[in-house]
């Protein structure tokens, strides 16, 4: 193993365990990923010294959380490359984040007749809140699909943007076929014909420098969970001009400036949109995964999720009767795929049994299972800390499988 790679798994002490007897290979990481113990000392940290209300009171133990809190809200900030605090809204993750755009934005933005964008790769999160917009307002739901490799059929964006266009949604990396979208160019086609962006990040901004700015993506939205934070946290930037228009999703504590029976006002952003009791200890967890983040060789990390991708695509490709879904050029460190002859369930759990955890089912993603004829997939998704020698032990467990299935 390399000592890089070496000393960056050290600190996650929940892969140094046994599963059933083996040693355990954590590939489940596109559902969630470890936290290192920089991130769980400071959770914890924070419920045995600091846990108090933030905003709302006077006393010491308050002030701490909300510094603490808004710490972390400026380290989110500086990770995205956003231009101002206003436009990171903290949330519990990305599907909160792309509901509140489609209910919010929705309000502001959306009429009978209009029409939104989605491809035929996105998550279900990226999907269903979009439906029911569309059901809401009278609007139409309009689909980007994908070729047989799993990249996206660029041309047909032209055709399904209109005068009537409110919204693109689209994943930065699709969670079941790896795919890194060619974002740069479907903004550009969007903003050509005045249509903002919505950027699906919850698999894209763990496998790769993300700068919304550069990018001039209208929202961009994704999980602490998967970004080696806590679970129950996650991000929303948006623009300004377009948070500044929306309505609030939910009213509640923190959102507001006054109240009474006769009328409302309502909190400068970023707390428009912050309803509540925030979730503040997991914001301050993910502040913390950020700086963890940003203390590594990011080039070194990024050229060993490269490794392992192309190791294992070709370890797996050598397995007869193997098929693997999603061929794109640029892709994400995962992999999914099916044996001829076996379900996907039945090979996961005896994967699990040789201490290999895997994602099994339709990904949250039934049309792509649609797409290609299938009703669920295996998927293998790699982190920072796996290894080769992980990918041997998942080539080694599907060689089992295949034989007892």
């Amino acid at each position: 193993m390399d000592q890089y790679i070496a000393s960056i798994r050290s600190v996650f002490p929940i892969l140094d365990q046994k599963v059933h007897g083996k040693d355990l290979v954590y590939l489940d990481n596109g559902a969630t990923t470890q936290k290192p113990l920089q991130v769980l000392d400071k959770l914890q940290k924070m419920h045995l010294s600091l846990n108090a209300n933030i905003h709302r009171g006077v006393h010491y133990l308050s002030e701490q959380s909300t510094q603490e809190y808004e710490i972390a809200r400026e380290r989110v900030r500086a990770f995205m490359g956003a231009e101002s605090l206003s436009e990171v809204v903290f949330t519990a993750g990305t599907t909160a984040s792309i509901n509140l755009v489609a209910f919010s934005f929705g309000e502001a933005y959306v009429q009978a007749g209009d029409n939104i964008v989605v491809s035929e790769m996105e998550h279900h999160s990226n999907i269903v809140p979009w439906q029911m917009l569309c059901d809401r307002k009278g609007a139409q739901l309009r689909v980007l699909h994908f070729d047989d490799k799993g990249e996206l059929i660029l041309d047909e964006l032209d055709h399904l943007l209109d005068e009537r266009t409110r919204l693109v949604a689209v994943a930065h990396a699709s969670n079941s076929l790896g795919t890194i979208n060619p974002l740069e160019m479907i903004i550009q086609k969007a903003h050509a014909k005045q249509v903002p962006v919505l950027v699906d990040g919850a698999q894209g901004i763990v496998h790769g420098k993300v700068d919304v700015k550069a990018l001039d993506c209208d929202f961009y939205t994704f999980s602490g969970h998967k970004l080696y934070g806590p679970t129950g946290i996650g991000v929303l930037y948006g623009k300004e001009k377009y948070l500044d228009a929306m309505p609030p999703w939910q009213g509640g504590g923190d959102m507001v400036k006054t109240v009474s029976f006769a009328h409302t006002t309502y909190a400068d952003l970023p707390l428009k949109f912050e309803a509540g009791t925030a979730n503040y200890i997991g914001a301050i967890g993910l502040g913390e995964a950020i700086d963890w983040i940003e203390h590594l060789d990011w080039e070194a990390c990024m050229a060993h999720e490269k490794a392992m991708l192309d190791y294992a695509t070709n370890s797996l490709s050598e397995i007869e009767g193997i098929r693997i879904f999603g061929q794109a050029e640029k892709k994400a460190s995962l992999i999914s795929f099916n044996l001829t002859g076996a379900h996907p369930y039945d090979v996961g759990m005896i994967l699990d049994k040789m201490g290999v955890a895997v994602r099994t089912g339709t990904l949250c993603c039934e049309p792509v299972m649609q797409h290609y004829g299938m009703t669920g997939v295996v998927r293998a998704s790699f982190a920072l800390y796996n290894t080769l020698e992980e990918v041997d032990r998942l080539a080694q467990a599907v060689r089992r499988a295949q034989a007892m299935l």
